[in-house]
This record gives C-alpha cells, sequence and structure tokens, in this order.
C-alpha cells in the first residue's frame, strides 16, 4: 500500500479515506501479481505493463474504470448493484455497500482478456 499512501492521505472525507484504503488493500490481497501504481494521479493496478483496473475518488463516491469493455461486459451487475456509469468507468457511492465480488469479477475478466494484450490500453 506504500505506493498509495501519499493519494490515500489527501483524501479530505473520512469514510471514503477509509473506503479507498480497504479498497485498494483488497486488489493488493486478492490479486498480488498485480502492480499498484499512480498514474493520471489516481491509482491503479496493472499487469505485465497493462492497464487492469483504475480508482478515483470525488465528493460523494469513488469512481471505477475497467476500460469501455469491462463496463460493457458487466454493465448489468454494474446497475443490480446499484451503481451508475459511463463508458469506461462507474461510481460507487459512498452510501452503497462496495460490491467486492462484482470488483473480482471485473478485475479476473480483465487480467484473461488481456493476457496477451501488449499495449497499455486495448486498441
Amino acid at each position: 500500500m506504500h505506493v498509495f499512501e501519499e493519494y490515500i492521505s489527501n483524501i479530505g472525507n473520512p469514510e471514503l479515506k477509509q473506503r479507498t484504503q480497504d479498497i485498494l488493500q483488497w486488489v493488493e490481497d486478492t490479486f498480488p501479481q498485480l502492480e499498484p501504481r499512480i498514474a493520471w494521479n489516481q491509482p491503479m493496478f496493472t499487469d505485465h505493463g497493462t492497464f487492469i483496473i483504475g480508482f478515483s475518488v470525488a465528493k460523494h463516491h469513488i469512481s471505477v474504470a475497467p476500460e469501455g469493455k469491462g463496463i460493457d461486459q458487466f454493465s448489468a451487475d454494474i446497475v443490480q448493484a446499484g451503481y451508475d456509469h459511463g463508458k469506461k468507468m462507474f461510481r460507487m457511492k459512498e452510501s452503497l455497500p462496495v460490491d467486492y465480488p462484482l470488483l473480482k469479477k471485473i478485475i479476473e475478466f480483465n487480467i484473461e482478456d488481456k493476457a496477451d494484450c501488449s499495449t497499455f490500453w486495448r486498441k
């Protein structure tokens, strides 16, 4: 988690700070093969140099960015969890629980789908 310490320390909302820390730690614990890093001023995880998932904190939610293909693949699950989404990210409002099984499915999908990807983003 040392990679994310500065990012987390700058989150003013104590609940979102703890929630973000919990999510990032969960990803690290669940997927130890992923590389944690900060890029574009946000925490993210990569696998063999390719983007897997990223997070950012707003006033009342945490945005989760699995790229557009991840959103397309899990759109119904994202909506069922109570989250709203755009083309490349979804928002977990602070009033809703974190759907860790959904995050796990999305991350596993991206790892598998991008196993042979040699670029940071999908083409």
